[in-house]
């Protein structure tokens, strides 16, 4: 299958990695002119994935219509891996009838939107889905055994996102829930958040009276019923959030080391001002961008998501990390599935 990755950060790169590895037709498209010769002569992503060697097979550019025309063709696929504020253009360059998978998680900056609402706003005529999941790029570059779910309404898109990327140690689901899956994606990143944060500040209980497991083990299973609430609201089914895209990723995002969104939430702990926590991690942390979305989106709904807004205040500098904790702890007692 001829397959384009749209964007060469350390996700799309894996990716193209893996496909290629699968014997695929596979081409990596950067933004950087220079990045993609660098990639190309040295085959190495010495910025975002500088332990992964680019197979021989996989060819690196920074022309994004050729990359478009290699992969935009029905028998073939685009992977958008691009964060979430680039999936509205990248979309609406697709020839009709392409196939289109995308990898970011979160809602759309300024419209609240999810990737499948963007989709069928700027390309209907596009087949559309969303490939997720417990997944950390370096892991997945180097081997190690990983399980995604490709979710789309398009049965045929899914089947082919297995055809592209099952093979070795990743094993690919599928689902006919792309709702469900893209929330999990984007809430999960705000959940880690708060997670790293009471991390952070408790030490893991070393000091009394600070968070420590017992709280994390809260904010992660409370956060799961966060997700679900808003899930729900949106039409998605309730199963997709105890899988892979739901309490895998959360869990995951929350507790992993490697997690972005997790090492921001131990930053601000530690009381750094957040510009100064997005350029020391010179990546995309998807949380910080989503959480204001999602709490928003949340409202129009008449969704309930304490820690959500909780995050927001600790994000915008009206809350210390303290204090957040404390007031999520101060909450009137409730059934717990009351929503």
């Amino acid at each position: 299958m001829r397959i384009s990755v749209l964007g060469a950060g350390a996700w799309g790169t894996a990716l193209a990695i893996q496909a290629a590895r699968g014997g695929h037709d596979v081409r990596l498209w950067a933004r950087d002119a220079a990045a993609a010769d660098a990639m190309a002569r040295s085959r190495r992503n010495e910025r975002y994935l500088p332990e992964a060697e680019l197979p021989a097979e996989l060819a690196v550019g920074h022309e994004l219509a050729a990359a478009i025309a290699h992969g935009g063709a029905a028998d073939a696929m685009i992977v958008v891996a691009t964060p979430m504020a680039g999936l509205r253009g990248m979309l609406a360059a697709l020839p009709d009838g392409a196939r289109a998978l995308w990898l970011c998680k979160g809602f759309e900056a300024g419209t609240g939107r999810l990737g499948h609402e963007i989709a069928r706003e700027v390309q209907p005529r596009v087949a559309a889905g969303i490939l997720s999941g417990p997944s950390f790029a370096q892991e997945v570059a180097a081997g190690q055994p990983t399980a995604l779910v490709a979710a789309s309404g398009d049965a045929a898109l899914a089947q082919a996102a297995v055809a592209a990327f099952h093979a070795g140690p990743l094993r690919v689901y599928t689902s006919a829930d792309p709702v469900g899956v893209e929330v999990g994606g984007a809430v999960k990143n705000v959940m880690a958040i708060a997670v790293g944060a009471a991390d952070g500040l408790g030490l893991h209980g070393q000091d009394a009276g600070r968070p420590g497991l017992n709280a994390r083990a809260a904010l992660i299973t409370r956060g799961l019923a966060e997700m679900m609430r808003l899930g729900l609201a949106l039409g998605a089914l309730p199963d997709t959030f105890m899988g892979l895209s739901g309490m895998g990723d959360l869990v995951l995002t929350a507790t992993g080391d490697l997690s972005r969104n997790r090492r921001v939430g131990l930053l601000l702990a530690e009381g750094l001002a957040l510009p100064d926590i997005l350029t020391r991690l010179g990546h995309v942390a998807e949380g910080v961008y989503s959480a204001p979305t999602v709490l928003a989106r949340a409202r129009e709904l008449g969704v309930e998501m304490p820690i959500t807004a909780a995050v927001c205040a600790v994000l915008d500098g009206r809350l210390s990390v303290a204090a957040a904790v404390e007031l999520l702890m101060g909450r009137q007692a409730r059934a717990e599935a009351e929503r």
